[in-house]
């Protein structure tokens, strides 16, 4: 069996990165691009660091500001047309993971134009054209969209998220950009790098986990492990390396999968718009806990490279508790929520919440089989 891996054609890392957005249009001969992104990161200045760019190189471009957590079918087919009333031929995704899933949705459809309804898309669609090309401005050290070939929108109308799979929809160029990402709140720091952590371990003990995907999320487990608590604190190194982790993983989860963590998260955020991060945040240590015995001698790496000492002395069940604990800790030191009842979510909602998470494609990468009756109860526990 072969296994693929996709990237981006090019990335660019570190302080100062937008400032290559100049350098890759004029490159690629791109005449007018479409901003996509939120309307808060214009108000608060985020946005204009890339237009100054693009304005002192004379370079055109429109704004289209409408996307809000957790995009929906509507305003992905609101880009579309944003997309060809601007007469555009590029997109620049500036933001989190919602603009750049907006934007993949955006690009997808233009060259695609039979997936016009959006829904689709679920799964991996039969796409035969590459998304309009695409440069992604990560404002986030948390979702890695801007090198991944998934996306997510919700569905309002049936109350679902759903995830798209797509190789001709990655972003042509990555920017991550630490300086980029430095107004970033606490609470938005902690949530975003928490999810970055769950892509990691998740990316790690999937189904579809190999070496070369292992040994890129073993070491963003550790950068995130020992950088998170900084980032909050708006640390520039932590900034730095959050920024570096939060990409490292995304490279490879993207390649092999997920499992349940993000199984059950989305229809929280599809439930109750829980934001992505914080969803998978309180989930993550009961996940890991449900899935200990089935993930051979990779908690005991997950340990090591948390900070966990002598883990080698250590018995199979000392290590997996060892693991799971680092997570709790990490978690509780950067304020994340430990409980679903703290985060708004109804008891007598939890079977809805798992019938969706068993129709989740995410579910299915998951180390231990998954059965309705075991996500509910995983649920419950985390309630």
């Amino acid at each position: 069996m072969a296994n693929r891996f996709i990237l981006n054609e090019t990335s660019y890392h570190g302080s100062g990165a937008i400032n290559a957005i100049v350098t890759e249009v004029e490159a690629r001969g791109f005449k007018k691009g479409l901003i996509v992104t939120d309307a808060d990161l214009v108000r608060f200045g985020v946005v204009k660091k890339v237009t100054d760019l693009l304005d002192a190189a004379h370079h055109e471009y429109e704004i289209f500001d409408q996307v809000k957590a957790n995009p929906t079918v509507k305003m992905v087919q609101d880009g579309v047309e944003a997309f060809k009333q601007a007469g555009a031929d590029y997109i620049i995704a500036i933001g989190g993971g919602s603009p750049q899933d907006t934007g993949k949705g955006i690009g997808i459809i233009i060259n695609n134009p039979e997936f016009a309804d959006v829904v689709s898309l679920e799964g991996v669609a039969p796409t035969k054209n590459k998304a309009v090309p695409m440069i992604a401005v990560a404002t986030t050290a948390g979702t890695a969209a801007e090198t991944t070939v998934n996306y997510v929108i919700t569905d309002e109308e049936k109350r679902r998220k759903f995830v798209c799979v797509d190789v001709h929809d990655i972003p042509v160029v990555a920017i991550v950009d630490p300086d980029m990402m430095s107004s970033m709140p606490k609470g938005l720091t902690a949530a975003t790098g928490m999810d970055a952590l769950t892509h990691a371990i998740e990316g790690y003990t999937t189904l579809g986990a190999w070496e070369l995907a292992d040994t890129l999320n073993l070491k963003a487990i550790e950068i995130i492990a020992r950088s998170l608590r900084q980032a909050v604190e708006n640390d520039p190194k932590g900034r730095e390396d959050m920024a570096l982790g939060q990409y490292m993983t995304g490279m490879a989860f993207s390649n092999v999968g997920l499992g349940v963590v993000h199984g059950m998260a989305h229809p929280l955020s599809a439930f109750y718009n829980t934001p992505h991060g914080v969803a998978n945040a309180v989930l993550l240590p009961y996940v890991m806990e449900f899935n200990k015995d089935y993930t051979g001698d990779k908690f005991r790496e997950i340990a090591r490279v948390m900070g966990v000492r002598n883990v080698d002395s250590m018995s199979e069940e000392e290590y997996r508790t060892a693991a799971i604990e680092a997570v709790r800790q990490l978690s509780k030191d950067v304020n994340i929520p430990q409980t679903l009842k703290e985060i708004g979510v109804k008891e007598e909602d939890l079977p809805a919440l798992a019938e969706a998470a068993m129709a989740d494609v995410c579910t299915g990468g998951n180390p231990r089989p998954c059965t309705y009756d075991l996500v509910l109860e995983v649920y419950k526990k985390a309630f």
